[in-house]
């Protein structure tokens, strides 16, 4: 059982690693070379799509891996625990900045946005690659603790 549990923990914290990366690496530049407000239309709707989901998602892999944790301990959970407070670093990460930043691309319409708007996604988008950075070393580490 914990054997299934490892692998399953490890696909869903991965395919959110996927998620995450193909934004700044593919999504966002597409969108931003879109003529008009085209981009910023797709970015509002993208934050609320993931605004709606990804909450539950990083919750979601973080108690997996807590699981993981007290379920392998006597095994060494040493990488999981490691893991699991990174996961924690990009919850509080997403609760401090990319949220507040979030909300407020959300309520965004071409007619009625701020003048900063292009300054606010890039400082989201900053952020992002940080965050992305960190759930990258929580997947790698649960990699090794599969290994």
């Amino acid at each position: 059982m914990l054997n299934a549990l490892e692998i399953v923990t490890t696909v869903i914290v991965g395919v959110m690693v996927g998620v995450e990366f193909s934004v700044p690496a593919f999504s966002n530049p597409i969108l931003n070379a879109l003529p008009g407000d085209s981009g910023l239309r797709a970015r509002v709707h993208g934050a609320r799509l993931g605004g709606a989901v990804m909450p539950f998602w990083y919750i979601g892999s973080l108690v997996l891996v807590g699981v993981w944790a007290v379920a392998g301990w006597h095994r060494g959970a040493g990488l999981v625990v490691a893991a699991a407070g990174l996961l924690i670093v990009s919850v509080i990460m997403s609760l401090v900045v990319l949220v507040p930043i979030n909300n407020r691309v959300k309520a965004w319409t071409t007619g009625d946005r701020p003048s900063d708007w292009k300054e606010q996604l890039n400082r989201w988008d900053r952020w992002h690659y940080v965050r992305v950075a960190v759930i990258i070393a929580a997947f790698a580490l649960l990699v090794a603790a599969l290994a």
